[in-house]
């Protein structure tokens, strides 16, 4: 297997992210389960957030998650897909 590079890539870090959403996560699971710092989580958060990859949902006042939306979910399997063809893991 080929490495490029012991740094995470953003579609590595997008694809994460997304599978910590498939079941609901708040920032701070997400932030955690992936490694991430505080500025990440906002950058990757407002990518997939704008471009409808994952949706708020209130789960009470003020708790907010983070679910995959049916969009992040094909995503998710397109970057699997991808990354399966090329010998990569994510």
């Amino acid at each position: 297997m080929l490495k490029l590079s012991n740094r995470r890539s953003n579609i590595q870090i997008i694809a994460e992210m997304l599978r910590t959403g498939e079941s609901g996560a708040g920032k701070t699971r997400i932030m955690y389960n992936n490694n991430m710092s505080y500025t990440q989580l906002q950058k990757y958060m407002n990518f997939l957030l704008t471009r409808g990859f994952i949706t708020e949902v209130q789960v009470g006042n003020p708790k907010v998650t983070y679910q995959l939306t049916d969009t992040g979910s094909i995503l998710l399997k397109n970057i699997d897909s991808v990354t399966e063809m090329l010998g990569w893991f994510v």
